[in-house]
This record gives C-alpha cells, sequence and structure tokens, in this order.
C-alpha cells in the first residue's frame, strides 16, 4: 500500500490585483493615511492567497530606514472590485532594527545592583538548595546548625559554592592578581589572615589589615599584598642634617630697653 503527501494548495497570483491600478489604489490607500512624503516608490508585490495580493512601497519615515510600507488587496470571486484589507510597516532585509529585548533579571550583570534595587526571586536557583531541618539528633543537629546556620529556608549548593570558590580564585584577591605576584609572602602566614568556615577554610579567608588593599575582602591563602605583617623594608639611616649657622655680620642688634 503505497502513501501520497497531501498536495499543496496552489496560490495563483492574481492579474487584476497586480495592475498599475491596484498599485495606485494601494499608494492613495497610504498617502491618503500618512501623508505623500513618507511613501517611497512601488519595490514589488507577492501573493499571499487567491485574490489576496500585498503591495510593498519603501518607507520614508524618519527613523525607519530598510522599512517597507504594505498595503493588502483583495477582491471577491468574480468581482473586478478591489478591496484594501490592510497596511502596515515591516522591517526589510536591511531594516534598521532594535536588539532583541531581554528581561531585567536575565540582563543583569554582577555590580548593576544598587540601593534600594531587588532581585526577582528563582525558585530553581542551581547554587542553593533547601536549608537545615531539625532530625531529633543532637550531634547531627549541632553539626548543621554550625555548617549551614539554623533558620535558612535555602542555603549553599555544592555547585554554588564551586562557583563561588572559581570566581574569587580568578580574580584580584586570588593568586594571580598583580598585586599577589608581586608581594614577596603569601596571605596565609599573614597575622591579618583570619579563615573562612566550613569547607572554605581550606583555601580563603577575610583579610582584615586596615592598610591592605584587600582590607574586608575575601582573599586566597597564596593571595598577597605589601601589607603582609611579616614582611619589612630595608630601612636607611636618615641623611646628617647640616648644623645651623649664625651669620652675626648680617644681624642687626637692637636694644629693647633703649627708651623710645
Amino acid at each position: 500500500m503505497s502513501t501520497r503527501a497531501p498536495a499543496r494548495k496552489r496560490v495563483v497570483r492574481d492579474a487584476l490585483l497586480a495592475t498599475n491600478e491596484a498599485i495606485e489604489l494601494a499608494r492613495t490607500t497610504l498617502t491618503d493615511a500618512i501623508g505623500e512624503a513618507e511613501v517611497g516608490e512601488h519595490v514589488g508585490a507577492r501573493a499571499d492567497g487567491d485574490r489576496l495580493v500585498t503591495h510593498s512601497f519603501v518607507s520614508q519615515t524618519p527613523g525607519y530606514r530598510g522599512w517597507r510600507w504594505e498595503v493588502t488587496l483583495a477582491r471577491a470571486p468574480r468581482s473586478r472590485a478591489i478591496t484594501v484589507c490592510e497596511t502596515a510597516m515591516t522591517p526589510g532585509d536591511d531594516a534598521l532594527l532594535s536588539p532583541p529585548w531581554i528581561p531585567w533579571a536575565d540582563r543583569l550583570q554582577p555590580g548593576d545592583l544598587g540601593a534600594g534595587d531587588v532581585l526577582p526571586y528563582v525558585n530553581d536557583d542551581y547554587r542553593l538548595e533547601p536549608g537545615y531541618q531539625a532530625t531529633d539528633d543532637e550531634d547531627a543537629d549541632r553539626l548543621a546548625i554550625w555548617e549551614l546556620g539554623l533558620g535558612r529556608p535555602r542555603v549553599l549548593s555544592p555547585e554554588g559554592r564551586s562557583d563561588a570558590a572559581q570566581r574569587w580564585y580568578d580574580g584580584e584577591h586570588g593568586p594571580r592578581s598583580r598585586q599577589a605576584i608581586a608581594a614577596k609572602r603569601a596571605c596565609a602566614s599573614c597575622g591579618f589572615f583570619t579563615p573562612l568556615a566550613g569547607s572554605l577554610r581550606s583555601v580563603f579567608g577575610a583579610c582584615t589589615n586596615e592598610w591592605s588593599p584587600s582590607d574586608g575582602k575575601v582573599v586566597s591563602v597564596d593571595h598577597g599584598c605589601g601589607a603582609h605583617s611579616e614582611t619589612d623594608v630595608e630601612r636607611r639611616p636618615s641623611p646628617p642634617m647640616p648644623e645651623h649657622a649664625l651669620d652675626e655680620n648680617a644681624v642687626e642688634t637692637v636694644d629693647l630697653d633703649r627708651d623710645s
């Protein structure tokens, strides 16, 4: 048994709707609505269906370079009367278009959030997972409270923790920054280095030295700066100061006890 694909309906371009008379009707429809100055030359016609043709004109509307004005014409079967169906403006191949719209939550970049801004809630954020729930096991609950924090609906997931660690390590407070490369010693041996709690403790800590450019920032153990607590610079002796000399020949002596 053989099968045959259904035949496509053939659209026949209507000769009456493609005449100069039809073109002038389409142009007049546009100029009556928007003015002659905004309608350019006729650039073509296409058959959209039986007895249904759309004519295109160059748009000369300011700000719409490359766009087209379109007028769709139709006629009833066995009728020579032409009817205007609709008009529209559509972009051509070289039309000036705005970039695709992206929701604010999707185009937001790190650092864009300002005072008063609020991020939308992300229900399925892969960086988070459900938080701590009591198990009635005192030792297990104590560990969970210390690791995760009591009362938080969601906590950092392993993926979120890995992303943060990689971002910090590759950033300005990791081992490959210019500041760390120039430093003589690493943060791990600095007295101002305070390790983080939890699984990030072995790699990261916070700088607490007010003289360091990393003060208050999360730094890697192999980061470094010139404010390390155990480094010093060679102290050079101060150059000798010349002794003060009094030139008595350039001094005028005044007797303050003399009667004026």
